[in-house]
């Protein structure tokens, strides 16, 4: 039943995903504001949809990043960037390129004021710093997965520079942020489990601290506040059986 539940949940929130993109189409010709706040009413509607087909609630701990910040979060699935736009109030997201080729979302996010960079390629960081000043312009959070991809509990990859690069060009504070969502809404497979999961905004990280320092205090705390909340949701697993 699960099973079902999570494979009607994926059809409905891409189906929203081109009704809304469609809809929305004068929006993002419109302004980049609107845009902005069309895909987070996107970004509701498809956990409300997450909750009452899957029984897979969100919650958000900590201050909620406001002002030019860099935001450095773990990233584990599409229901974290969700999550992120949905109470971000000006979000200015730094995306692989390959995600500006996805139908109605690759274009509202550009929109809406993200960068897109090519992972791999020599010399990518300072042309991230480029289209960031380009976009960002001393306002909204610029928020950027360190390690630059999904990665699924338990499995490891390398912190890379771009977030401390950012957070040292522009000189602003850096808040890091952690989640568990992997464990309910996967990398890959099909299966939405019931639980809650949680992004959690922990310390702020303020101006001028040395590359090398950051890049330390970026990879230790994110982690073990992941591993925290994996805990948590292993738990919750645990204890129910639809899990």
């Amino acid at each position: 039943m699960q099973l079902l539940r999570s494979l009607i949940q994926i059809f409905l929130v891409y189906l929203l995903m081109a009704v809304m993109g469609l809809i929305g189409a004068p929006v993002v010709l419109w302004s980049r504001a609107w845009t902005g706040g069309w895909m987070k009413l996107y970004a509701r509607g498809a956990m409300v949809l997450t909750r009452w087909l899957c029984g897979l609630r969100v919650e958000w701990r900590g201050p909620v990043p406001s002002g030019a910040v860099v935001v450095a979060a773990k990233h584990q699935s599409l229901l974290d960037v969700l999550m992120m736009f949905a109470v971000l109030p000006e979000p200015h997201f730094v995306m692989k390129r390959e995600l500006i080729w996805v139908p109605v979302l690759g274009l509202y996010a550009l929109r809406a004021g993200s960068i897109w960079i090519t992972r791999e390629k020599r010399g990518e960081g300072k042309t991230m710093l480029r289209r960031l000043r380009n976009r960002h312009r001393g306002s909204g959070q610029i928020a950027i997965y360190p390690q630059g991809t999904r990665v699924p509990p338990g499995e490891v990859r390398p912190y890379r520079r771009g977030a401390a690069m950012a957070y040292e060009s522009f000189g602003l504070p850096m808040v890091l942020a952690a989640t568990n969502v992997g464990w309910f809404w996967p990398k890959r497979g099909i299966l939405r489990r019931p639980g809650t999961a949680v992004l959690e905004f922990l310390e702020t990280l303020p101006p001028g601290l040395p590359r090398a320092e950051v890049m330390q205090r970026m990879e230790s705390v994110i982690e073990a506040a992941s591993d925290r909340l994996g805990e948590e949701a292993a738990k919750q697993l645990a204890a129910d059986p639809a899990g």
